[in-house]
């Protein structure tokens, strides 16, 4: 292959990138001796050091923030089909080592070493999220490399998020293999599931929260059971599943909560299943005045924080939606309250859980702390991939 062009670094920015990390910002870059302007959207190049020394292969886009990504800390490692084929199959191993049932991300960015790339896969469905522009620049061989690793029936392009944006991507969703089937089925922790790729939010389903749904089986038998911002019911069908008493599932689209009534359906939950639609602060006071209670509530929110100035609005709203959750616990009840918000760390939800118990005038225990399951997994260098977060708390009045 030609030689690749050169990116290099101002004296010590290169500290981070020798401890691990993948990303190159722009303001790390000395523009005098490598101009960013001089480089291609998607182009293959060499990240140097202040001296010249290659700290490894990466794909640029002059034009955004995170300018390079590392692929690989060798010299002229670009991925190519082949080594798109070798990563892919490496991902894929983990999973089968972990999971027995084909439904599990299957590639997590940086921490599959596939910057710019996720898959979610069901069964011999794969939804493909390509995000940045170095990504996109070898889209084709990243289809053609999944279709011969995993051999799928349909591959669902979900090209539709904020981050393409920032790469100056087109926005689009297109089916590029096969047929897409209206609904799809995946099994998670026993229990069976229907979901719309096409029109559900991100790839059609949270595989992230796996674990934290199993062990939250271990607190619901016979119990009533609130799941708020349940989206397609992962969580309150499971617990269904567990053997709850009764589920009501909450959230703010009709459409989710048709399809968590499906799954209720597929697994003959439906019984003691139900869902109110509405604004979850709204519905949650509604419920308080009208004096219901539950032995567990499970709070699953959006992140409320996006970005790192929305920090402080963000937390207020995990404060006011934990303490409205406790005001309609039991005594003795549970609390499952996570957060998928980066910028909210474990720490600072504790926090606010720790003032909302104090604003409801309850006692709080932590009984469980929660992460991303083990197809999210995190780079030891990457504190952005590490975002997931949860706990189980016993709430005493």
């Amino acid at each position: 292959m030609p030689a690749l062009p050169e990116l290099r670094l101002k004296k010590n920015e290169d500290r981070r990138l020798r401890a691990g990390h993948l990303w190159v910002y722009s303001n790390e870059v000395d523009t005098k001796q490598t101009p960013l302007k001089e480089f291609e959207v998607g182009q293959w190049c060499h990240v140097t050091n202040s001296r010249g020394r290659v700290l490894g292969t990466a794909y640029i886009n002059p034009n955004t923030l995170i300018c390079a990504r590392l692929v690989s800390r060798f010299e002229k490692q670009i991925l190519s089909k082949q080594k798109l084929i070798q990563r892919i199959q490496e991902a894929l191993r983990l999973r089968e080592r972990v999971f027995s049932v084909p439904c599990y991300r299957l590639i997590f960015g940086e921490s599959d070493a596939l910057p710019g790339l996720v898959v979610d896969r069901f069964y011999d469905v794969l939804v493909v999220q390509v995000t940045t522009a170095g990504m996109d620049c070898i889209q084709n061989d990243i289809i053609e490399a999944l279709s011969e690793v995993i051999q799928p029936k349909t591959i669902l392009l979900r090209n539709d998020s904020g981050s393409r944006q920032l790469e100056g991507l087109e926005i689009y969703s297109k089916t590029v293999l096969g047929e897409l089937p209206g609904l799809v089925e995946l099994e998670e922790n026993g229990t069976r599931f229907v979901t719309s790729l096409e029109q559900g939010q991100k790839t059609g389903w949270f595989y992230d929260h796996r674990l934290n749904r199993q062990r939250t089986q271990h607190y619901v038998k016979d119990k009533r059971v609130l799941d708020v911002f349940s989206y397609v019911g992962g969580w309150g069908v499971e617990a269904l599943q567990a053997g709850a008493k009764d589920v009501t599932c909450i959230d703010a689209s009709a459409f989710a909560l048709d399809l968590a009534t499906q799954s209720a359906a597929l697994n003959k939950l439906e019984k003691n299943f139900s869902t109110l639609e509405g604004d979850a602060f709204e519905v949650l006071k509604s419920l308080a005045d009208a004096g219901e209670t539950y032995d567990v509530v499970i709070l699953d929110p959006p992140a409320f924080v996006k970005r790192r100035k929305d920090l402080k609005e963000g937390s207020l709203a995990y404060r006011r939606i934990n303490r409205l959750a406790m005001n309609l616990i039991k005594n003795e009840g549970i609390l499952v309250s996570a957060s998928c918000s980066y910028h909210l760390g474990q720490e600072q939800l504790l926090n606010e859980i720790r003032q909302a118990s104090y604003l409801a005038n309850v006692d709080c225990q932590v009984l469980e702390q929660g992460h991303q399951g083990p197809d999210h997994p995190v780079h030891p260098a990457m504190k952005e991939t590490d975002y997931l977060k949860s706990f189980i708390c016993h709430i005493k009045k």
